[in-house]
């Protein structure tokens, strides 16, 4: 029997409190780090402790092109005028039927960055948005 391939990179969606959101064509920050202590033990000299502290994660950061769909800017605005309001973000990995296979959740996240690529005249790249979230942390279900 043949092991299952992995699934591909391209095959996500993105929801944000649970509806799902059109187009966003990379997602970064899916990393966890558990940050550790070294503890050296008196007559042991062969190897050093490593002791778990705390883990933290990376920003979540959500790009897609720019279109008449104010959501993104709308909720950034809300924060630089101090309506901090805080969202669910889930991020859904696909297999090639379309099935879900994995989703990250990252609780309690709110825009803390928002840019768009550079604007050129002799360009006919696509504009894209990115926005960076800080978040509570990241769950897998």
């Amino acid at each position: 029997m043949r092991p299952p391939d992995p699934y591909r990179v391209f095959n996500f969606v993105v929801e944000i409190n649970g509806t799902q959101t059109a187009g966003f064509s990379e997602v970064l920050g899916l990393e966890a780090r558990t940050e550790t202590e070294d503890y050296r033990e008196g007559g042991i000299n062969e190897y050093v402790h490593k002791i778990a502290k705390e883990t933290r994660y990376s920003n979540l950061t959500l790009k897609r092109g720019i279109t008449e769909d104010k959501l993104m800017w709308d909720w950034c605005n809300s924060v630089r005028t101090g309506r901090v309001e805080r969202k669910t973000i889930s991020v859904l990995l696909l297999d090639s039927l379309r099935a879900e296979k994995w989703r990250w959740v990252f609780r309690d996240a709110f825009p803390v960055k928002w840019n768009a690529t550079d604007l050129s005249g002799t360009g006919n790249a696509i504009v894209i948005e990115s926005v960076e979230f800080a978040h509570h942390g990241m769950t897998k279900l």
